[in-house]
């Protein structure tokens, strides 16, 4: 007889591999890889640090926006029930995590408080190793 042990907590979620990370890897510039894999999040977290690194602040919400619901619909399908972790350790989560932290970053740099510690929590709850990294 197998034992669930009630104070682990939810399961580990783990994304399949991203439709657009060997194309961005063999050189597909992430504003293409968004236009032809609309649903990856690693294409919009590139898009959005990119643009948060140039200063265009808005631009970095919006596509860090995007990422991030394109990921929470994919972590949704694959059994995540709104909380439990999302380790940085699993390559394909990162795309995800990578939008939410710029998510947070830009909604601090536009004021937008509430949002911004929403993310930083969301972030640290996911994966303390992500939230270390992406800090």
């Amino acid at each position: 007889m197998e034992l669930n042990n009630l104070l682990s907590g939810p399961p580990e979620t783990l994304l399949p591999v991203d439709p657009a990370a060997a194309e961005l890897a063999a050189g597909l510039p992430p504003v293409g890889a968004a236009a032809k894999f609309p649903t990856s999040s690693l294409a919009w977290s590139l898009l959005a640090e990119e643009a948060f690194a140039g200063g265009r602040t808005i631009e970095a919400y919006a596509y860090a926006r995007t990422g991030y619901h394109r990921g929470l619909d994919l972590l949704r399908r694959n059994g995540w029930k709104g909380h439990g972790p999302v380790p940085w350790e699993h390559e394909p989560n990162r795309g995800f995590l990578r939008c939410l932290a710029v998510l947070g970053k830009a909604a601090a740099a536009i004021d937008e408080k509430e949002e911004a510690e929403r993310c930083v929590t969301f972030l640290r709850d996911s994966s303390p190793t992500a939230a270390d990294v992406l800090a």
